[in-house]
């Protein structure tokens, strides 16, 4: 049964792949909530390389060691998922100044539909501030490595992935032209 009292907190994302950023995020807000439920979350204007259940997993399979941590997968409103939860906080990373104006329109707007909750950033560490999941996708698409970006459990599910489209579109071009 869950404490009245518990401090819950959602880190939301589209985590595709998740990164060693990503999960940097997750500890420290793991460190500071009672719970923390990270959400995959499911953009139908997006093509993601993962399904939203095989997000789910990698980041169970990074998170294992963290007993506060939970994730689930949704594709509606964080508002109303926050609320849902009984969740106090929503945890947003930022890597840059970039990332806040989007970020800080995102918490407005989530603070008009969901006033109970609050948005707080953490500012990513140093060695993370690069770090994208754009960009690990293209190091992997061209046969990069990239074993300093994501976590080590699963940096050959996200290689292997990604190499395999990278060659899926080659092949493809090949025999179109």
């Amino acid at each position: 049964m869950m404490a009245d009292n518990q401090r819950i907190a959602v880190c939301p994302g589209s985590f595709d792949p998740v990164t060693l950023g990503h999960v940097d995020i997750i500890q420290r807000a793991a460190a500071v909530f009672d719970r923390v439920i990270v959400l995959v979350s499911i953009n139908p204007t997006k093509e993601p390389m993962f399904s939203p259940e095989e997000r789910v997993e990698m980041i169970k399979t990074v998170t294992k060691n963290l007993p506060n941590v939970e994730v689930e997968a949704s594709g509606g409103l964080l508002a109303d998922f926050v609320r849902s939860r009984g969740a106090t906080a929503i945890v947003k990373g930022l890597r840059a100044v970039s990332d806040f104006e989007y970020e800080f329109q995102m918490a407005l707007a989530n603070k008009k539909l969901c006033p109970e909750a609050e948005t707080i950033f953490l500012i990513t560490r140093s060695e993370n501030m690069y770090l994208s999941s754009s960009m690990v996708k293209q190091i992997a698409y061209f046969g990069g490595d990239i074993s300093d970006f994501v976590p080590a459990e699963i940096k050959e599910r996200i290689a292997a992935r990604l190499t395999s489209l990278s060659a899926d579109s080659i092949t493809n071009e090949g025999v179109e032209n």
